[in-house]
């Protein structure tokens, strides 16, 4: 007597096998102390148990970066945030037809986080200041782990209240010089 097996199932069961093995195409073999450090110094992944971490770094995507080059630029369509493994990039914005350097980030911060809650274009252009290594994490690979997706939505909601109130502050010293420097005397 003979079994049959649906050749679906084999097929099921061999994937499953080489995703074991195998990493998937693209992702970075993160050995236990990068795991630490990515925990430790990545807020955006703050909270996370090492399983819920471990899943998500899984869903990452290597992408390095040489000297010079756009990860993005401002006006493309985006879908993904990206955290910064090595390296540094520089997050620049067009104002009047001249390039404004917004912030300057190094290992572990992120950026175009707002990728993942807004379907807009990007506000932004960001570019390696030297040969750099990044994560890039697409919206839809998140959004399908709710335990991840809650985390690194909580985390990003934190990081953006804290760089709105970074802006506050400057636009508030800003406003301040401007009516100094026009002879206005605060009372």
């Amino acid at each position: 007597m003979s079994i049959k097996i649906d050749p679906a199932l084999i097929q099921m069961f061999a994937e499953n096998v080489r995703a074991e093995v195998l990493p998937r195409p693209g992702t970075m073999k993160l050995d236990p102390v990068i795991i630490q450090k990515i925990a430790q110094r990545v807020p955006v992944f703050a909270g996370m148990t090492p399983a819920c971490l471990m899943a998500t770094l899984s869903e990452g995507d290597h992408y390095p970066v040489k000297a010079g080059e756009p990860v993005f630029k401002e006006g493309d369509i985006g879908s993904a945030f990206y955290v910064v493994i090595s390296g540094e990039v520089s997050v620049q914005k067009l104002r009047n037809g001249e390039c404004v350097v917004l912030a300057r980030l190094g290992t572990g911060e992120c950026f175009g986080e707002m990728a993942l809650v807004r379907n807009d274009v990007r506000t932004a252009t960001v570019v390696a200041l030297r040969d750099s290594v990044t994560m890039r994490f697409e919206r839809e690979r998140i959004d399908a782990n709710p335990a991840s997706a809650h985390m690194i939505y909580r985390n990003i909601a934190r990081i953006l209240s804290s760089r709105l109130d970074d802006s506050s502050v400057m636009l508030a010293d800003l406003v301040v010089q401007h009516k100094n420097s026009s002879g206005f005397t605060p009372i």
